[in-house]
């Protein structure tokens, strides 16, 4: 049989479209069908990451300025985070990624070419044309109903017994390994992770896995500062109130932290971050910056001979983030503040915008 299609689809399904900054669109689209090598999911619960809003506030990482050309492919079905159950399957689906109808399945955020220089060395997250869901035209993505899996994606299946809400932090959980993993942290070390929100929280659990000598998060809301204590941080400090590189400089008989990992998305913590670093440290820079971002350059070489390490998407940490959340070794709960259906996507972009009231924002189909 070349597919298999568990009861009749409809013929067509909501979506969230974008197109343009605020233009997002609620609309009827035909519901994806599984070609050969193709999965076709119900979404289950899909996330608002902080890059759907930049997107949508027009960053112009996505949108493009004098200095590059933007990254979204509009009109495109938003969403990259995203958990769903199969619904169709292709022809060698199944015995590819191990999946059956009634499945729960992710598909990592990006789909590599598996031509291009990066994913014939392996590094398929640095794949060339880059077709991340929810932004590229041949990735539509979560912000919908039901959506497919293309072929050559990278597709996992996900515990039934996890709660989709939880298996919907999987992306960001994954991106949250990664990060840590850039940092090479050894027993006994100085961590320092900016910023706490579903990325920053989720670098903390990790973080702690290490087994580091102190783990010290840095946030504004003192809300989050409470879920990286639940996660594992043994500090928290507050720079709205707390001189953050005195403290962690204090902390250190006035060396400064072993390892830093920046994920606020603020100019201002990357600057924090070369001052409270130790010198020959090494500093993750993870965020999607909405500006530009200008710093005393001569810190990271003649100053302090910092190793500088960059940090993007999950590349090979899907699985063992799946048994992180099944397991209980993260706590799902601590990350989730609102769930929404699709047809309020604006009032949860907003609220993760705002950032006040709200860490995970979900939206349920």
């Amino acid at each position: 049989m070349s597919s298999r299609i568990q009861d009749t689809l409809p013929r067509t399904m909501r979506a969230v479209v974008c197109y343009g900054p605020e233009d997002y669109r609620m609309e009827e689209l035909p519901t994806p069908t599984a070609g050969p090598g193709e999965v076709v999911i119900k979404v289950d619960a899909a996330g608002i990451c902080a890059s759907d809003v930049k997107c949508y506030t027009g960053a112009p990482l996505f949108w493009g300025d004098a200095h590059r050309v933007g990254y979204c492919q509009a009109p495109i079905t938003a969403g990259h985070e995203f958990i769903g159950t199969v619904v169709a399957l292709g022809e060698g689906a199944g015995a590819k990624y191990g999946l059956a109808l009634g499945d729960r399945a992710i598909s990592e955020q990006i789909v590599p070419c598996w031509e291009c220089r990066y994913c014939k060395r392996g590094q398929y997250h640095l794949c060339d044309p880059h077709d991340i869901y929810g932004f590229r035209t041949r990735t539509p993505g979560g912000f919908a109903e039901y959506m497919k899996f293309p072929t050559g994606s990278l597709n996992h299946k996900v515990p039934i017994e996890l709660k989709p809400e939880f298996a919907a932090l999987i992306e960001p959980l994954a991106c949250s390994m990664h990060a840590v993993q850039r940092g090479s942290i050894e027993f006994g070390d100085t961590v320092v992770v900016a910023g706490c929100g579903t990325l920053g929280l989720g670098m903390v659990a990790y973080a702690r896995m290490k087994s580091p000598g102190a783990l010290i998060a840095v946030d504004v809301a003192d809300d989050r500062l409470a879920r990286a204590r639940q996660l594992g941080a043994t500090h928290t400090l507050n720079p709205r109130t707390q001189d953050v590189v005195a403290e962690i400089k204090a902390m250190t008989e006035g060396y400064g932290c072993d390892v830093y990992i920046e994920a606020t998305g603020h100019p201002a913590a990357v600057e924090q971050g070369l001052l409270a670093i130790r010198k020959a440290g090494t500093f993750v820079e993870f965020s999607v910056m909405r500006e530009l971002v200008t710093v005393d350059w001569t810190i990271i070489g003649d100053s302090k001979e910092l190793n500088l390490m960059g940090s993007h998407l999950g590349p090979y940490c899907y699985p063992a983030v799946i048994q992180s959340l099944a397991s209980g070794a993260v706590d799902g709960s601590v990350f989730i503040t609102h769930e929404l259906p699709l047809e309020e996507y604006v009032k949860g972009i907003e609220l993760v915008h705002a950032g006040k009231d709200s860490l995970k924002v979900l939206l349920k189909p």
